[in-house]
């Protein structure tokens, strides 16, 4: 019987008749189990008495055929079975890989202790009065997570934790706030962090603080304009040897134009003593040139009326810190530190009243400024009237901490401890031999105390969300102010309709996901609820960009850890799970359904403070991973308030964003968080603009392709201010027809008649392009061309968008519709005939108006020792950037210097100027404004050669033909593209345009 198959299984013995072919065919092409052939009698007799109904005729195909079990037959299917093949995988790789799970932020693995009761927070929240939503803003390292950290340390019972450790770790169990993986690489705060604390003022009365820590560096200013939607007052750390920085001045403009009322904290203190070594006198004005600079800034924003927002001590909004040592006050709170100290005053203390206590407050308004304390007579006076009197400032705060700290550094273990039992600071014997950092934070904790100051500051200057709510109705909500819904979202109202403003996407921990930071601006927030999330283009006439999600999961947010919650009521902030698929930038969630059916309406989109104009493209390495890739980009586009992704017609995916160091973080979480794998990255670009410099040399018509309408057209620059008017807001399409005629009337000098016949904005509503209709009603039927006002606008929008020399947006320009010839039949003038006609008589009178290239220009921030200055220069002029501003910063050593550098050439700016610094200067480069590149574009008599820069007057013409040849366009823009051949013919033989 061996012989009947061969070595592959197939029957190849003869059968000795056509039945036993036939009843042995399928048992040669199929195997029989064991269990099946070791069946008991009973079966078999079972299947005796069957009547068989012989072979099947059914044809087997031969790939069909199963010749030996499978490795599930053998073994089981609960066994997984792996088959490996000879030299398919390297050695490296284990054939069976570990279940690796995949972390990206530093969390704490169980909710720590506090000093406080969790439930005590959670009850907090439902008296909105005590309650405060803040942003600690500032510029680069001048210590807001540093800030954010003492009140960690205050709040959290981790200080074991910190002294277990050493060195290097120890600063790493700080920056409590920073969790991302490149935030502790780098060692700066690239997201915005938030944390819900329970802090205590003077008057020992507990406050709920809902904080965000915001990012100091300018390129992440994205996350600081997300955060200050979010909450009632900002606080501004500013570094006292620094001052004023770049940042820092933005911030305060932002907060300023945005109503937010700002306290200041002036940080890093102990710098004024042991790094500059100024005398007590000396850093008074120090101290003072500071806070100056500040209201300085306020007031160019909002000219003659700064008075009401300036920042004093004596009004309570400063407080002096030192983060490094953990302590800060303000004069209200070291008043407060004297009358403790001192409880009962006799007559000689020149306070007034014989054995009663010093009024704390009436001795905090004595202590800044020009008041004098003479120690003779024991009186302040506004002039000094002793050799030895100081200001009181001097007196009674800079000399007491100076002294404090000079003890402290330079006495003897045996000498400081007497000196400190004066002051009633007890250390333990052991805490005298720690390094002096150390022995001075401790000496600091006990002297200073809590940061209770701080607390009395922002619950005096901070108004609770309650009284905050009326200002972010009024200047984001979209809807009407007298519903039921926006009266119970003005009050906080636990029991009105769930309504919360989302402005924020953080990342899970594994980044498949996304929680969502919002404020419940009235009713509860609960899991699991059924809502609906509203998205940015959400509109009652058009409900498209609306979704119903559940609700899965409610959290207090904590940074490092999130504690879930049952449901947060209004007035606080609330990290949501489960409603991240349909929320880009933010978003309006509300209830399914609304008190008397009210129509649901949603706050305005964030505006930034600039824009993104850094440009890369990406693709994958492997190009099968290309939807990889596109899912990646949809979570960054999540993850960054800013970022910009969109697909060329080329087919290039570009990526857009504010710096190098941001396009560099963004990358990283392409890579590593959200796409994980390798893509590949074109050099750095940036964006264009296009715009005119003169009239429309001619009126230039379209004609619809059906011949039966005519569009004539004329473009011509906008008056200087108009494009930034219109970009930060101060005049909007959407208002009434008179407020728009009335804002470019009074300030524009329009006439009546074309102030009201202003369209359109474009490419979209707060777009620096003007749409004006400049027909007579003598000669144009105006009810015909109402009826294609709307597919007019379209065009031009579209035209507005890409515009004809290389396909980037078209800005600072004005088009007048002088003359419109319409069919009398709608049928004839519909979108399909009008909108790319209207382009193209923007497109063509665009082209005839001398147009100009436009790039953005960074304004370049640069501080750094005297002799750093002169590299300066060098490194700017060779990259056609120049210097506007050389000053010094007073009572330091350094110097600051603010410059233009166009965006195109900056790319390395920073590490060739620390090259050439030896690392002494710091840079900051930020958006600054638009400006014309030298040169016409459309100049053919000008030669470019390969590989050799441009010259000044060719750069236009060069950075067209590139960008056009790097977008896949024709190589050159052509006119008779968009005139009509007549036209064109005509132009032509009158010599207007060349051959």
């Amino acid at each position: 019987m061996d012989d009947l198959y061969d070595e592959f299984g197939n029957y190849i013995g003869e059968a000795e008749s056509d039945d036993d072919v036939q009843s042995t065919g399928d048992a040669a092409d199929a195997y029989v189990l064991d269990d099946e052939a070791s069946e008991d009698g009973v079966q078999n007799d079972q299947q005796l008495m069957e009547v068989d109904e012989g072979p099947s005729n059914a044809v087997i195909l031969h790939e069909d055929k199963q010749y030996y079990p499978s490795a599930s037959d053998v073994y089981g299917a609960d066994v997984e079975v792996l088959v490996e093949e000879e030299d398919t995988q390297s050695l490296a790789q284990p054939i069976i890989a570990p279940v690796v799970k995949k972390k990206f932020t530093v969390q704490e693995a169980d909710l720590p202790p506090v000093h406080f009761k969790r439930d005590f927070l959670t009850d907090l929240m439902n008296f909105p009065d005590q309650i405060r939503n803040i942003a600690i803003a500032g510029h680069l390292h001048h210590g807001k997570t540093a800030f954010m950290d003492m009140l960690v340390l205050e709040t959290h019972d981790i200080q074991d934790k910190l002294d277990k450790k050493r060195g290097r770790k120890r600063e790493e169990q700080l920056r409590y706030t920073d969790v991302h993986v490149l935030e502790r690489e780098r060692g700066l705060s690239i997201k915005a962090a938030p944390m819900s604390l329970v802090l205590q003022s003077t008057a020992q009365k507990s406050h709920l603080f809902n904080i965000l820590d915001t990012p100091g560096h300018v390129n992440f200013a994205d996350e600081v304009a997300a955060s200050l939607r979010l909450v009632d007052g900002v606080v501004l750390v500013v570094d006292v040897v620094e001052g004023v920085q770049v940042n820092t001045e933005h911030i305060i403009k932002h907060a300023v134009l945005e109503d937010l009322p700002l306290t200041l904290v002036v940080n890093k203190m102990d710098r004024l003593m042991l790094e500059l070594k100024l005398p007590p006198k000396d850093a008074y004005f120090k101290i003072k040139h500071v806070i100056e600079q500040v209201n300085t800034v306020i007031e160019n924003t909002i000219p003659g009326r700064g008075e009401k927002r300036r920042i004093s001590p004596e009004k309570g909004n400063v407080t002096f810190a030192c983060t490094s040592m953990q302590w800060c006050f303000t004069l209200q709170s070291f008043a407060k530190m004297y009358t403790d100290f001192y409880p009962g005053a006799n007559k000689k203390s020149g306070f007034g009243q014989p054995n009663k206590t010093i009024d704390a407050l009436k001795f905090a308004q004595r202590l800044w400024g020009d008041i004098y304390f003479n120690p003779g007579s024991r009186k302040f006076t506004r002039k000094p009237q002793e050799e030895d009197s100081q200001r009181s400032f001097v007196h009674w705060v800079l000399e007491p901490i100076y002294k404090l700290y000079s003890h402290t550094l330079s006495e003897s273990p045996e000498d400081l401890e007497d000196t400190l039992a004066t002051l009633g600071i007890h250390l333990k014997p052991s805490q005298y031999k720690t390094d002096a950092k150390e022995l001075m934070r401790l000496v600091c904790q006990q002297y200073f105390g809590p940061p209770s100051g701080f607390v009395d500051m922002v619950t005096q200057h901070v108004p609770s969300p309650e009284d905050g709510a009326k200002r972010l109705l009024e200047r984001y909500y979209t809807g009407p102010l007298d519903t039921k819904t926006a009266e119970s979202m003005q009050k906080c109202d636990q029991d009105g309709p769930l309504v919360i403003h989302v402005t924020k996407l953080f990342n899970s921990e594994d980044a498949k996901t996304f929680h969502c930071l919002g404020r419940v601006m009235s009713g509860i927030a609960k899991s699991p609820q059924s809502v609906r999330v509203l998205g940015e283009g959400y509109t009652i006439e058009d409900e498209e960009d609306m979704v119903v999600a559940t609700v899965t999961d409610t959290w207090i947010a904590e940074s490092r850890y999130n504690i879930p919650t049952s449901g947060v009521p209004a007035g606080n902030w609330v990290l949501l799970g489960g409603v991240d698929n349909s929320i880009v930038k933010t978003a309006t969630i509300v209830a399914p359904k609304l008190p008397d059916n009210e129509d649901a309406y949603i706050f305005r989109p964030i505006r930034h403070f600039f824009e993104s104009v850094f440009k890369v493209a990406v693709e994958p390495i492997n190009p099968s991973e290309l939807p990889k890739m596109l899912d990646g980009l949809r979570k960054i586009n999540k993850s960054y308030p800013l970022i910009t992704t969109k697909v060329e017609e080329s087919g290039e995916h570009v990526v857009l964003g504010t710096g190098e160091l941001y396009m560099d973080c963004v990358l990283h979480d392409l890579r590593r968080l959200y796409a994980d794998m390798e893509i590949k990255v074109s050099d750095p670009v940036t964006r264009f603009c296009e715009t005119v410099v003169e009239m429309s040399a001619i009126k230039c018509y379209a004609l619809t392709p059906n011949k039966k309408n005519k569009l004539t057209m004329i473009a011509e620059p906008l008056d200087p201010g108009i494009a930034e008017d219109i970009e930060s807001g101060k005049v909007s399409i959407k208002d009434p027809v008179r407020v728009v005629g009335k804002f470019f009337e009074e300030n524009y000098g329009y006439d009546l008649l074309a102030s009201r016949n202003i369209w359109a904005f474009g490419p979209d509503d707060m777009g620096a392009n003007i749409l004006q209709n400049d027909t007579l009603p003598s000669d144009v039927d105006t009810k015909t061309l109402r009826s294609v006002r709307d597919t007019l606008r379209q065009g031009f929008s579209w035209a507005t968008r890409e515009g004809p020399l290389c396909e980037e947006p078209i800005r600072n320009t004005k088009f007048r519709i002088t003359d419109v010839d319409l069919a009398p039949e709608p049928i004839f003038r519909g979108g399909g005939q009008i909108i790319p006609t209207s382009r193209r008589a923007c497109y063509s009178s665009f082209l005839m108006a001398s147009p100009r290239l436009m790039e953005p220009m960074y304004s370049c921030n640069i501080t750094g020792p005297a002799d750093a200055v002169s590299s300066l220069y060098t490194v700017l002029a060779r990259r056609r950037g120049h210097v506007l501003q050389e000053d010094p910063i007073a009572g330091t050593p350094l110097y600051s210097v603010k410059g233009l550098i166009p965006v195109i050439d900056s790319f390395g700016f920073e590490s060739d100027l620390r090259i050439h610094t030896q690392g002494q200067a710091s840079v900051s480069l930020v958006f600054d404004k638009w400006s014309i590149v030298p040169g016409d574009p459309l100049d053919k008599d000008i030669q470019l050669r390969k590989l050799e820069p441009a010259s000044a007057q060719a750069l236009a013409r060069d950075f067209v033909l590139k960008t056009r040849r790097r977008k896949g366009l024709a190589e050159d823009v052509t006119i008779s593209k968009f005139l009509e051949p007549e036209l064109f013919r005509g132009l032509k033989e009158s010599g207007v345009l060349d051959g």
